[in-house]
């Protein structure tokens, strides 16, 4: 590689060679190794990987270079190239790109790379940690635009009430049109993605016809662009981790999507889950806390998500109960809005689900413009049995002509009803 001109593989390059190489850095480079993506964005992918692969000592041009671009990231002094090559050229000798390309293809996957035009552009927000590629395996080898995601995150040990509100939030935001985005772990997040599989299970538009008996997979042809939920994944995609969700992770596969940076063959680890975790908040519009103990990693997805300038939520919980306690951390900060089921996510969220399914304040939205006398009023109102007017004044503590006159009122807005024996609420 000549010192004096590292800018960039252009398209001339060729799409494939592109590909292979992201492949092959994806394999040498660990998930925000500032070093790696520094020198892809100053070389380009595949003189990079033609750099590392040479043999060839470090080079000052291409340090500086390196160095202004991670400067520009704020990240800092770093060891230096060398010191980076020192990481990379000792996993040459497992290099096989094509191998792990065929891997995936045999799998119904695939890799996505920056080049290609349905590349997440929320993942720009990442900036020089954005990944160097995706691998991606499932019915849908696409993603939704960023307003079009919520993850929904939290502890591995959930309670049966994070558990059960968690399916049902997940399951009303596909019905929203929403992608429910998680981790394929145990408890909250498994809880996430059975919710959005529920709820896809239940509408035609995921399948272009109704689903048939038996829920087999997704038909190849007809129904939603959109999956309805994708897993994100800390490992290589060539097998289910973990184990005990594998049959979920399989179903996941064939109506949605997993997706994950690192290649075939790639063990999760506990740095690869926490590195994991800012592709959750990136790909989504907001991230929502459902269950958390006080150190959860799910507080550190919010974090990210709070700093790519997302919106946060968190759904409170007993105040006796430690896994609910991340949360109430979160909201105790500021650093999340208190949310309790799927119609605050969505306004949150803003209007991307606006029109694909009623609000929930949609039926009683006349009580809106009521006073705070009459609300009074109509809260004492029995809905099955009649009450009279001098019971009203006692259980409302208003009196007796300010009753009458909001029964009048609210008899004119059909929510009050006279009877020969007194008054009943309508709705």
């Amino acid at each position: 590689m000549n010192d004096t001109n590292h800018r960039g593989t252009g398209p001339g390059d060729g799409s494939a060679d592109i590909r292979v190489a992201r492949a092959a850095l994806t394999r040498l480079m660990e998930p925000s190794d500032l070093a790696g993506l520094a020198l892809i964005a100053v070389a380009g992918p595949v003189d990079a990987l033609a750099f590392i692969r040479s043999g060839a000592g470090s080079s000052a041009v291409l340090e500086q270079e390196m160095t202004e671009v991670m400067a520009e990231a704020g990240t800092g002094r770093w060891p230096g190239l060398a010191d980076a090559l020192g990481r990379w050229r000792p996993r040459l000798a497992d290099l096989a790109p094509e191998r792990d390309l065929g891997l995936l293809e045999r799998y119904g996957g695939g890799l996505l790379i920056p080049e290609d035009p349905q590349w997440p552009a929320s993942l720009a927000d990442l900036q020089l940690t954005a990944p160097i590629a995706l691998w991606m395996r499932g019915r849908m080898l696409h993603l939704p635009g960023q307003q079009r995601c919520i993850a929904l995150v939290g502890s591995r040990d959930g309670t049966s009430y994070g558990v059960n509100l968690t399916a049902e939030i997940a399951s009303s935001l596909v019905q929203r049109g929403y992608t429910v985005v998680s981790g394929g772990a145990y408890g909250i997040d498994a809880s996430a993605h059975r919710g959005a599989l529920a709820a896809a299970r239940q509408d035609p538009a995921y399948w272009g016809a109704a689903p048939p008996a038996g829920a087999a997979p997704l038909p190849g042809a007809g129904g939603t662009a959109q999956p309805p939920t994708v897993a994100v994944m800390a490992g290589g995609l060539d097998r289910f981790y973990p184990s005990g969700n594998e049959d979920l992770l399989r179903t996941i596969t064939e109506q949605g999507c997993i997706i994950a940076e690192v290649p075939p063959g790639t063990n999760p680890t506990r740095y690869r889950f926490l590195q994991r975790n800012r592709l959750i908040a990136a790909l989504c519009e907001m991230t929502v806390v459902v269950e958390a103990r006080w150190r959860s990693g799910a507080l550190n997805t919010a974090h990210h998500a709070e700093q790519l300038s997302r919106s946060v939520g968190a759904v409170p919980g007993s105040v006796y109960s430690a896994n609910s306690a991340g949360c109430h951390r979160l909201l105790r900060e500021g650093a999340a809005v208190c949310v309790t089921d799927a119609a605050d996510i969505a306004e949150l969220a803003g209007a991307a689900g606006a029109n694909l399914a009623p609000e929930r304040d949609a039926a009683p939205a006349v009580h809106d413009g009521l006073g705070v006398e009459d609300l009074l009023l109509l809260d004492a109102l029995p809905l099955r049995s009649a009450t009279t007017v001098d019971k009203l004044t006692v259980v409302a503590g208003l009196g007796t002509a300010t009753v009458l006159a909001g029964l009048g009122r609210l008899e004119l807005l059909g929510l009050a009803e006279r009877l020969n024996n007194g008054w009943k609420r309508n709705r």
